[in-house]
């Protein structure tokens, strides 16, 4: 097994595309046939698989959570860091906080259209931490 830690700094709400970032750790690897497996450690942030091509997917994903899942929404007690705390927590458990992906040839098994992306809940920046995991 090989296993890396891939540090992301994001300017706020956002998706932020990582897949470059995996796919140096499972050529790192050298492991031509398996898994790779991507866990974020947090709880305001998440892992997801999109459409790469055409921004608007995730400008329309954006738009869809914050008329799901609004700022300040009167129903959420927990706000202790601000009005988009709770909501980023939400957001977090309705997307994923670890992704698997195949590995085949030494490159991860993506289709063509399908890109790996750290989702920042959060308003403000921040340090995330992602453990990459690759095994046969």
């Amino acid at each position: 097994m090989h296993r890396a830690r891939v540090a992301v700094q994001t300017r706020g709400r956002g998706t932020y595309e990582v897949g470059d970032r995996v796919a140096a750790v499972v050529r790192a690897s050298g492991i031509e046939a398996g898994m790779c497996n991507l866990f974020i450690r947090h709880t305001s942030a998440s892992l997801i698989i999109c459409e790469n091509a055409d921004p608007a997917v995730r400008r329309d994903l954006e738009r869809f959570f914050a008329q799901l899942v609004p700022d300040g929404d009167p129903r959420f007690e927990h706000d202790a860091e601000g009005p988009d705390d709770m909501p980023a927590h939400v957001r977090s458990i309705l997307t994923q906080s670890s992704l698997s992906v195949p590995v085949i040839d030494g490159r991860l098994g993506l289709g063509t259209w399908q890109g790996i992306y750290l989702y920042e809940h959060r308003s403000a920046p921040h340090g995330r931490e992602l453990w990459v995991s690759v095994w046969a």
